[in-house]
């Protein structure tokens, strides 16, 4: 009898409903969290760490417990959802995302991270009873945009409850599992560096898929060779602008796939960091005639796409590209990417986990934890766009891409596949390949709309002390730690090279300071002698003091001495190292109490603005701590200013947009303005914003951004009731794109709703007008 039964009888109840055995990480994690603990599992993407998600949600049932189980995404919490519904039964799951709301008070909700931090702020009824707390895809607190959301959920979510934090293999997991500690009180770290499907990595060049390695850390000889030959034909190649010739030596898209349908490599991921790529590599395979489904395969693929699209309007569906999408699909190809309706990729999931579709073509958006697992995964390049400029991936990023590579309980081996070119060389993947883990840095900072919604709940003080247990406070610490270390090395390092400086003559550290000063006067005559850059009157000055200075130097006590120069070579050690201590000092005060600091500098503008009053917030104060938007304090500084007063719902939405949208294009077009209302509005909001611009520079911070009118005119258009043809006409955005900037615009007017009486009216009609059409399908039960 497995001595585990009587120790642990839930988690052996729970294994008895599984077909397979659970791995060591996984059974160890299961029985922390039935012994009471806090959990951190850190394991490659597709090992299966899920499971402890899933124990969390069937112990909490035993308990007759709440557990909520957070994602960084919607897709990844309706996916979720799907699955415990199965498992569980409907009446038992719910789902809350923003935007939908599924069964709000079910026993398991699964939700959107932010949807959790503002329930806490808000001090929801649904946190009654709640027990657990699973935060898939933890390691996502290192974006720089979202990432503050996870620590501020771990710091203030009650002490009574468990938290299982699920992550992909990080370097510094203990570190990460220290601060759980701190913060949540006992946590057991678990990691597993075991991928449970082998990941083979390959090179393809031209048209030879090579294996990257020898053996481990080894790179192929053959990669090599064949990268110098190509290298050299690539520069005999080079065409009349100068850039690589690809056409006669790599492999096209189409060509590639198939040659994995040839190799057995299918289905697979051919990651392009483009949404224009994607669908071109699309429409190229269609072109080049490529069928990779049977005539049965064919007829389910139609079923599914057209269950999942029976509620879209006929009208619709042709402005969507219906019938090209389906095509594809029928053919075993699809795109999947951030421009895509959610009925889209929906079935392309659904489809490629059936094994369907064989072929996706995919931006880096559906690597973080939709489970989409394939066979293969290819890469195109090494580098994409972040926003801002062209950027190599990072290891972290190449782990969760390749991490798809792999169907557990299918695939006996999962393949990496990167395209060579001049610049993707071996050695680059090789390394990217090689790091298989990467450390979790915080990019946890304070908010307006966080810092007020902290004081009201604890006063500034304690407020203050909470931000203080951030784990960015935590690291930073820790850097301290290791620089106050080097400063006690220096400052011993400096006694003992003074004291090999002492002179039985004098005060050798006196003489050193005039050696110094007379070095300093001769570089000053020497550089401005070459720049021609004084007067006589400036010359005549220095020499004069130059001379003052070797006289001193001359009469000095120390001059005589026999070991002048071994002393002067000690001082100048002390003296470098004097430097070195200060550059040391300073980086010191730049990391203690950093997260306290900037509290401090977003408490002083919210003093300014009257937003706070010694230990609590005003009125005004009062409507910020529900705005939860990136332009927290502008929305609510337009609101007090009475921007939205005189505007009509269609006028007000239109206007309001500029705080949620940021143009994809760095193209400098000005945006359509859809009447001189608006206009006038918006011109009040870029005011108060320049306002606020001021305001935080005086105070050192920067956290709203500009507003942006490119989604104005589209949403006015759709608010008065246009086609989704004739609103999206003359414009570059994709329908995906509209969809979810008009969810965030719903979203951000529910806030307003809640948080101001005044325009709650108003807010309800808007969000009338636009939650609509495309907006407010919904996919069809599959």
């Amino acid at each position: 009898m497995n001595p585990s039964q009587n120790t642990h009888p839930v988690t052996e109840k729970f294994l008895s409903t599984f077909t397979f055995e659970f791995d060591p990480f996984q059974l160890a994690a299961c029985h922390a969290v039935e012994e009471g603990s806090g959990v951190l599992v850190a394991a490659p993407t597709g090992a299966g760490k899920t499971v402890v998600g899933e124990f969390a949600a069937y112990f909490a049932m035993n308990l007759v417990k709440k557990c909520f189980y957070t994602t960084p995404i919607k897709a990844l919490s309706n996916q979720k959802y799907f699955e415990f519904v199965a498992k569980f039964g409907e009446e038992k799951v719910g789902l809350l995302t923003g935007d939908t709301s599924i069964n709000a008070e079910a026993q398991i909700l699964v939700m959107t991270t932010e949807v959790l931090r503002n329930m806490l702020y808000s001090g929801s009824n649904t946190l009654a009873n709640l027990g657990f707390v699973v935060m898939d895809e933890v390691h996502y607190l290192a974006d720089k945009f979202r990432g503050g959301v996870w620590e501020e959920v771990l710091i203030h979510l009650m002490e009574s409850v468990q938290v299982i934090s699920l992550s992909a293999t990080v370097s510094n997991a203990e570190e990460f599992g220290e601060w759980l500690g701190q913060v949540r009180g006992n946590t057991h770290v678990i990691v597993s560096e075991i991928r449970p499907i082998p990941l083979y990595q390959h090179v393809l060049i031209g048209n030879r898929m090579l294996e990257l390695f020898e053996k481990p850390g080894q790179i192929n000889p053959e990669v090599l060779q064949r990268e110098r030959e190509a290298i050299r034909k690539s520069a005999i190649n080079k065409h009349h602008r100068g850039r690589y010739n690809q056409s006669n030596d790599r492999l096209s898209r189409s060509e590639i796939i198939e040659m994995l349908q040839r190799e057995n490599m299918l289905p697979a991921i051919t990651f392009i960091f483009s949404r224009v790529g994607c669908d071109a590599a699309v429409k190229q395979s269609l072109s080049a005639g490529i069928r990779l489904t049977s005539p049965q395969e064919r007829d389910e693929i139609r079923a599914t796409a057209l269950k999942y699209t029976a509620n879209i309007a006929s009208e619709d569906l042709e402005v969507l590209g219906f019938n090209e999408w389906l095509s594809a699909l029928e053919r075993g190809i699809a795109a999947h990417h951030a421009g895509l309706l959610p009925s889209f990729k929906g079935a392309v999931e659904d489809l490629f986990q059936r094994g369907l579709v064989k072929a996706v073509f995919a931006t880096e958006t559906l690597a973080l934890g939709i489970n989409m697992p394939a066979r293969t995964v290819v890469l195109e390049k090494l580098v994409k766009f972040n926003g801002e400029a062209h950027v190599p991936i990072t290891p972290g990023e190449y782990t969760q891409l390749t991490g798809r590579a792999g169907r557990r309980g299918i695939d006996i081996e999962g393949n990496a596949v990167i395209l060579w070119s001049p610049t993707v060389d071996s050695s680059s993947a090789a390394g990217l390949a090689s790091t298989r883990t990467y450390p979790l840095r915080s990019s946890f900072a304070p908010s307006y709309n966080m810092s007020i919604n902290l004081i009201a709940r604890f006063g500034r003080e304690r407020a203050r002390r909470s931000l203080e247990s951030s784990f960015a406070q935590f690291q930073a610490d820790r850097a301290v730690v290791g620089l106050s270390r080097q400063l006690r090395k220096n400052d011993e390092a400096i006694e003992e090279n003074l004291g090999k400086a002492t002179c039985h003559l004098g005060d050798f550290i006196d003489y050193a300071r005039i050696r110094r000063e007379i070095k300093e006067v001769e570089v000053l005559l020497s550089r401005r002698d070459q720049k021609k850059s004084f007067d006589n009157r400036q010359r005549s000055r220095l020499e004069s003091d130059l001379s003052e200075l070797r006289k001193e130097l001359r009469n000095h006590s120390c001059h005589s001495c026999n070991e002048r120069e071994d002393h002067a070579r000690f001082t100048e050690r002390a003296g470098r190292l004097n430097r070195e201590s200060d550059g040391l000092r300073a980086r010191v005060e730049s990391r203690t109490h950093v997260i306290a600091k900037t509290f401090d500098q977003i408490c002083q503008v919210l003093s300014q603005l009257n937003y706070i009053e010694g230990e609590k917030p005003t009125a005004q104060g009062k409507i910020l701590t529900k705005i939860y938007a990136e332009s927290d304090l502008l929305l609510t500084e337009s609101i007090r200013c009475g921007v939205f007063d005189e505007l009509n719902a269609v006028e007000f939405l239109s206007t309001v947009s500029c705080m949620i949208f940021e143009s994809r294009s760095v193209e400098n077009q000005a945006p359509k303005i859809p009447n001189s209302n608006v206009a006038a509005a918006l011109s009040e909001v870029v005011a108060i914003w320049s306002q606020l611009e001021r305001i935080e520079s005086e105070y050192g911070v920067r956290t709203q951004r500009e507003p942006d009118a490119g989604f104005c005119a589209i949403a006015f258009k759709w608010a008065n009731g246009g086609s989704l043809y004739s609103v999206l006409k003359n414009s570059d955005m994709s329908v995906g794109d509209f969809v979810r900037s008009t969810k965030q615009l719903i979203d951000l007017l529910k806030q307003i709703s809640v948080a101001s009486p005044t325009l709650n009216p108003i807010c309800r009609d808007a969000v009338k007008r636009i939650d609509r059409g495309v907006v407010a399908y919904l996919m069809a039960d599959v």
